[in-house]
């Protein structure tokens, strides 16, 4: 597991989360803790076997956003499985910061552990294919980052992180363009400007629309199959491929991305059909909180 987050950037995001939970302060703690009473924190896996852990560092800055010494015993990274009953970390600092953070600290961990699990299972479907499993934008809004954060540790890519990153021209943006090839025809000034241009597809008669090699309109780099059943992206991939070598279009082939109505029953079917990114909007909006617990005891 490659991927790497830096907690002191969400500092200000983090803030925003402890004075939510905190309003005028925390009344209980405050009164039944002595403030110099010192505690440890014992994070536990409750789930059943396969939990992706993701958001280890978030979860301590919490903590240390409120006691800067807070020391920790991390035996587990983001991107490992944890089986039920262990213990990734150990968290060391006062009963009061332990009590008053595990909240936010253990919502948000449990909330991106979620994600990465259920995008490992996703990932795990399509083994031995070319299909590659992307998040969508149907994320938390605030959070986008840390939820495709969680995707990337669970194996997953990220599909476009803003509006601002890829031109796709979906369904109302073609209808708003007059069409599939006006639609391409309009994007043309954004080229160069954008990592990819990608447009999205109901049925194979837009997809032949969209395959027309016109050399001085702006090609896409990834056509999106849009809530379209296996069979059918079986014919369109095949189609595409086609028209690619016919039209003796560059050789650069365009990415094909089966979208909607996808689930872990039947993301294998999609995967087989021959299409290179598969998009889940689920693995952000639905993905279950995993079971995790803090224990908290006196030292």
């Amino acid at each position: 597991m490659s991927e790497s987050l830096d907690p002191s950037s969400y500092r200000e995001l983090l803030r925003r989360f402890l004075a939510e939970d905190f309003g005028a302060g925390d009344i209980t703690t405050n009164t039944i803790v002595d403030a110099g009473r010192r505690a440890r924190g014992q994070l536990i896996a409750k789930a059943p076997l396969g939990l992706v852990l993701a958001g280890v560092e978030l979860f301590l800055e919490v903590f240390r956003l409120l006691e800067p010494a807070v020391e920790a015993q991390i035996g587990r990274k983001d991107g490992d499985e944890l089986r039920p009953g262990e213990s990734p970390v150990q968290v060391f600092a006062s009963a009061r910061t332990l009590l008053s953070g595990e909240r936010v600290a253990l919502n948000l961990l449990q909330r991106l552990s979620g994600i990465a699990t259920l995008t490992r299972r996703f990932v795990r479907e399509v083994e031995g294919t070319d299909a590659q499993i992307l998040d969508t934008r149907k994320t938390t809004p605030g959070l986008r980052a840390l939820e495709k954060y969680a995707v990337r540790v669970g194996g997953g890519r990220s599909h476009r992180k803003s509006l601002a990153e890829a031109v796709l021209i979906k369904e109302n943006h073609i209808r708003m363009a007059g069409g599939v090839a006006a639609a391409l025809r309009a994007a043309q000034p954004a080229q160069g400007r954008v990592a990819w241009m990608e447009i999205e597809v109901t049925n194979l008669d837009e997809l032949r629309d969209a395959l027309v090699y016109r050399p001085d309109d702006y090609r896409p780099d990834v056509i999106l199959l849009d809530n379209m059943q296996p069979a059918d992206i079986r014919c369109a991939v095949e189609q595409a491929r086609r028209a690619e070598d016919a039209q003796n279009a560059p050789a650069k082939k365009i990415l094909l991305e089966a979208s909607g109505g996808i689930t872990l029953a039947n993301v294998r079917q999609f995967a087989e059909t021959g299409v290179d990114w598969i998009s889940v909007g689920a693995l952000t909006h639905s993905a279950p909180a995993v079971d995790l617990s803090f224990e908290i005891e006196p030292v």
